[in-house]
């Protein structure tokens, strides 16, 4: 995904003008910018503006506000979410830090506010009913607190809210409410930088949609390669929401998660091309970074019994599935080839995990076109 302007090379690092991506900062380093100038107000009422910003990895961003409040017993300061070249939800939220002071030995305590989320599964690295305030954010937060109170004999006791106004309808387009994260967005970031088109945010779901249904003992998920796929294998197997892991074009970050943190079986579903990929062994799927080998495609062809002429004729195909077609004509189906390829490459990056895994082909208009069953290890 791109924005009109801004399309990228194949590798992905810069914009097709040759100059490079710029990067972002996180919600979460949002907050602690916003907090520290909030914070420094509280404490001798003026707000911090610009606020400088020592990240874990060592830069020293500064941020704008663009709103600030000071009351009798609170401060509050607000920043834009600036993502960079990255296409990322949450560019241009107001992220706001409310702080007051806290109850004597109540260290510092973290509340959401407006459009910031509630946890309320268990397997998430916060507690049921906290606001999803992500440890590290925490931690940047605490430590600006711990900095502040020291410079100004301050007690460190501060209770701290974070609200994003937009932020309940931003959280419709996000997975939060799959994972079981109701009412807003998370506050994100363990370097505090976003870099443009890592996909981490992703592959960080995917890693936390897991770690939900190994929490709730699931014994059957499933990725899919994009949405008219998954509501086929989830009408298919009757599987809840949080069953469905946002795999997208990341089988290998699902794959080698779930090697290291198994549920008994995997459903893995998507289209003709993008599996084709798969079975060809790519993990990733995207078009900038793996390609349909149609010579690949028209070997498998052949050795289910096209004449060589349509062989030719696939190996020049446009697509994928303008290749499946060419081959169709001489009653050759290339789909139970292709999930069959699929799940051999998937059983191969599971490694010995205990993990059954049945792959299912699915067309443009959501017809199933290839089931390969359920195979490999049941073993716990």
């Amino acid at each position: 995904m791109t924005d009109k302007g801004h399309e990228l090379s194949d590798d992905a690092r810069t914009k097709e003008d040759g100059s490079p991506l710029r990067r972002g900062w996180t919600t979460g380093a949002c907050a602690t910018a916003a907090t520290k100038s909030a914070l420094h107000a509280l404490y001798c009422g003026a707000f911090e503006d610009p606020v400088s910003l020592r990240l874990p990895k060592g830069e020293e961003p500064s941020f704008a506000l663009a709103s600030e409040a000071l009351g009798s017993d609170y401060a509050e300061a607000g920043i834009i979410k600036d993502a960079g070249d990255d296409p990322d939800v949450t560019h241009g939220a107001l992220i706001l830090a409310r702080v007051k002071r806290g109850m004597p030995g109540c260290g510092v305590t973290f509340k959401g506010g407006v459009g910031v989320g509630q946890v309320t599964r268990p397997g998430l690295p916060l507690s049921v009913g906290e606001p999803a305030i992500n440890p590290v954010p925490r931690q940047m937060m605490s430590a600006v607190v711990e900095d502040l109170a020291a410079r100004f004999e301050e007690s460190p006791d501060v209770e701290i809210t974070i609200s994003v106004p937009d932020g309940e309808r931003l959280a419709e387009k996000t997975w939060n409410p799959r994972l079981g994260i109701i009412g807003g967005l998370s506050i994100l970031g363990t370097t505090g930088v976003v870099h443009p088109y890592s996909c981490s945010a992703w592959i960080h779901s995917i890693h936390r949609g897991i770690d939900v249904a190994n929490a709730e003992e699931l014994p059957h998920v499933a990725g899919a390669t994009g949405s008219t796929s998954e509501k086929v294998v989830q009408t298919h197997y009757d599987l809840p929401d949080h069953a469905m892991l946002d795999m997208g074009d990341f089988a290998g970050g699902l794959l080698k998660y779930l090697r290291r943190h198994p549920r008994p079986r995997l459903t893995i579903g998507g289209g003709f091309a993008k599996l084709t990929k798969l079975a060809q062994g790519y993990l990733d799927l995207h078009s900038a970074r793996s390609q349909v080998d149609f010579d690949w495609l028209a070997k498998r062809a052949r050795e289910a019994g096209v004449s060589n002429a349509c062989a030719d004729k696939i190996a020049e195909a446009n697509t994928a599935t303008h290749g499946r077609e060419i081959a169709l004509e001489e009653t050759v189906d290339l789909a139970p080839i292709i999930a069959r390829r699929a799940q051999e490459t998937a059983l191969k990056t599971l490694h010995d995990a205990p993990v059954v895994v049945d792959v299912m082909v699915i067309d443009r208009q959501g017809h199933l076109i290839a089931h390969e069953g359920a195979k490999g290890s049941e073993n716990d």
